[in-house]
């Protein structure tokens, strides 16, 4: 088959007030993954975790970025993936110990909570918390909606093995905001049954348009123009600066006195920036002004 592009569609029902979204991926998965070394199991959780940070984003209705975290007491600490309106997407997680290959959300996680913050570039931020108790992430994320946007939502997520990493897909319904009437929660019980006879290799290997054929071939469905799907690291030499200015010219100093440099890196990318003696005493002579998130970590 032909590989599918990194696109979000979104679609709406002519005839029930509910909403869609799908969203394939590979290209995405391989760049965030591609500069790490992480165990096949959180390979797979965080391509998981990038399908629901797109789906999420597309609600959004507004510029802004949403950031999706998972914490808890199990092996990996934490995963996080952010996302913008553009659907520019970056994400790490940190673990230890080792990692069964077959390990799953609870395995990972352990004993834990979603965080979901929505970043309006234009407003107040908001933070929504739900336990990691569903059986999967789709669930943990359906219970998300129910507890803080009240809307009916229904989400499903698939992954499979795709040359070094994985392939992964998903899809939202979501009923409009304000209907409630014994009608349409028959019409999004309906749609919701429909999607639920999804196949993965159908969801995550064949074009948007003809999944969306199967699915509902005899209903009318208005499909908009796909959204490009991408892995964005804002990391760069001027927010290493600004990490730099922010940890100060005494601690600086005590670093240079054991090397010969200061050695940043990004936890996204895995960028590497170098600072010699000559470069960071022009920095404190220039007194930047830091961005608000310095991206890397000092060495």
């Amino acid at each position: 088959m032909s590989q599918t592009p990194d696109q979000l569609h979104r679609f709406l029902f002519e005839h029930y007030e509910v909403r869609g979204e799908l969203v394939q991926l590979s290209t995405t998965t391989h760049d965030m993954l591609c500069g790490h070394h992480y165990p096949q199991a959180i390979q797979r959780l965080l391509s998981e975790l990038l399908v629901a940070t797109s789906l999420l984003t597309a609600t959004l209705k507004f510029e802004g970025a949403i950031t999706v975290q998972l914490q808890g007491n199990g092996p990996v600490r934490f995963a996080v993936i952010n996302g913008n309106n553009l659907q520019q997407m970056r994400g790490v997680a940190r673990y230890d110990g080792v990692i069964a290959e077959n390990a799953g959300l609870h395995e990972l996680i352990g004993e834990g909570h979603m965080m979901i913050t929505v970043i309006p570039e234009d407003g107040e931020r908001y933070q929504g918390v739900v336990a990691l108790d569903g059986d999967t992430l789709a669930a943990c994320l359906e219970k998300y909606f129910a507890q803080s946007e009240q809307l009916a939502t229904r989400i499903w997520i698939k992954t499979e093995p795709h040359d070094e990493f994985p392939k992964a897909a998903g899809m939202l319904l979501q009923a409009m905001p304000n209907v409630n009437t014994e009608q349409h929660v028959l019409d999004f019980e309906h749609v919701t049954t429909l999607t639920d006879t999804i196949k993965s290799e159908e969801l995550l290997n064949l074009p948007a348009q003809e999944v969306l054929y199967r699915l509902y071939h005899q209903e009318e469905v208005r499909l908009f123009d796909p959204q490009a799907v991408s892995f964005v690291c804002n990391c760069s030499r001027a927010r290493c600066e600004a990490a730099i200015l922010q940890i100060g010219k005494a601690e600086v100093d005590s670093l240079l006195e054991e090397q010969n440099e200061i050695k940043m890196d990004c936890d996204y990318c895995g960028t590497e920036y170098h600072f010699s003696a000559a470069d960071l005493a022009k920095i404190f002579n220039d007194q930047l002004t830091p961005p608000e998130e310095p991206t890397a970590v000092l060495h």
